[in-house]
């Protein structure tokens, strides 16, 4: 089977909208979370966000029909994927086309788009005026068609919807037609803007956000006994995923090896994870056979832990369930830092887990200072700052609504 490497990075967040000024917010740990501003948030339960700084424009990196004809999260996707490209260095002209593809994740698409378009039609006096870029732009296919038309790639091109998962569920299928010979490089991650109306109302109907307004830094607590619910993210990241031999033969810079994945159900509830995380141990077991590791052989985990009541509770079960004989495994919760960024969540965090491995640092969990006595007992969770140990595998969960489970393993090359 072929092995497949990382040789390429881009991300778009709230802590950074390139690689080293991200990690070094992450290292750090700085919260990107804020009173929103794209919209006067005074009406709703949760006026708070881990939104894009003030002073970024996407127009610093894309031309105006670009802008003009794609959503925001297209747009997030095409920045990050300039910049993973770049880093990776790889000259599609000189290799086939079909040799380089794109699987990409969302979970919602073009919310921004389809909320500003179903406005304008209700508020019409006259006959509705629809842009006719409207379907375009609110299709959740469209970040990964983009990259594909902008960079010539004419490989494997679909999208992944998995909810949260989705960007996880991308890579995955990105390692496998790598391994299987069916492509030399993909490119993959997810994208998501969900700072719309739409968005922060229904989730705050689902009771899945915190209401911290007063104190929004603070809000994202994971594993903390007063964790009230998620806060939102935006944004995008993006991997250039590349056969081993390949990346050697033209001399690529290679971050780490994407040593297995895996994906489950909980088939339990729409929303809420299964109480002692029955899919999520499954998924994790199965990550860890496809790497070829053992539970102790993880040096740190990038738990999905949004900061919500239920689910951070389910998954350090199941944690603890697969790690319990790993003294030395750290576990930490970087959306208490990001954001929940849904799609691009996987992406992101994956980002997160790489530069762990090569930097040899695992970022901490902030705002965490009362852990949930539930908790089970041994689970060392990184908190306050940061941790200097050598990280020679890292593991990363993301779930989703709808019960899926989706796993990545990196490890040192």
């Amino acid at each position: 089977m072929k092995r497949v490497v990382v040789t390429g990075l881009g991300v778009v967040s709230a802590l950074g909208t390139d690689v080293s000024t991200f990690w070094q917010n992450i290292v750090n740990g700085q919260s990107g979370a804020k009173t929103i501003t794209r919209f006067n948030p005074e009406k709703f339960k949760t006026q708070f966000a881990a939104q894009l700084p003030d002073d970024f424009s996407t127009a610093q990196f894309l031309d105006r029909n670009e802008i003009k004809r794609n959503d925001l999260y297209t747009q997030y996707a095409l920045i990050a994927a300039q910049q993973a490209i770049t880093d990776s260095g790889f000259d599609v002209s000189a290799m086939s086309p079909y040799d380089v593809g794109v699987i990409f994740g969302s979970a919602q698409g073009g919310m921004e788009t389809f909320e500003e378009q179903i406005s304008e039609y209700t508020q019409a006096q006259n006959e509705p005026h629809f842009n006719p870029f409207f379907i375009p732009k609110t299709l959740v296919n469209m970040a990964g068609g983009l990259i594909s038309i902008k960079y010539g790639l004419m490989g494997i091109n679909y999208t992944t919807v998995s909810a949260c998962a989705s960007a996880n569920s991308a890579i995955m299928d990105a390692l496998n037609y790598i391994r299987w010979g069916k492509a030399k490089i993909m490119i993959t991650g997810g994208a998501d803007a969900p700072i719309t109306e739409g968005s922060i109302g229904g989730y705050n109907a689902l009771k899945a956000l915190s209401t911290r307004n007063n104190d929004p830094q603070a809000a994202s607590r994971p594993f903390d006994t007063e964790r009230d619910g998620f806060v939102m993210g935006e944004g995008a990241g993006v991997l250039v995923l590349e056969e081993y031999e390949h990346a050697k033969a033209r001399g690529a810079h290679i971050y780490a090896e994407l040593a297995g994945a895996a994906m489950t159900s909980d088939a339990y509830h729409i929303t809420a994870t299964h109480p002692e995380g029955k899919g999520a141990i499954k998924g994790m077991e199965l990550a860890l056979q496809d790497a070829g590791l053992n539970a102790d052989e993880v040096d740190y985990l990038n738990a999905h832990a949004t900061s919500t009541p239920v689910g951070d509770l389910s998954e350090a079960k199941a944690i603890h369930a697969v790690f319990q004989n790993n003294a030395g495994l750290a576990v930490s919760a970087t959306k208490s830092m990001t954001g929940h960024l849904l799609g691009a969540a996987g992406a992101v965090e994956a980002i997160i887990a790489i530069r762990s491995v090569t930097d040899n640092v695992v970022p901490p969990t902030i705002n965490t200072t009362q852990l949930d006595e539930r908790l089970p007992s041994g689970l060392q969770i990184v908190t306050g700052q940061a941790l200097q140990k050598t990280v020679n595998a890292a593991l990363s969960n993301t779930f989703g609504f709808g019960g899926h489970n989706s796993v990545v393993v990196f490890k040192k090359i």
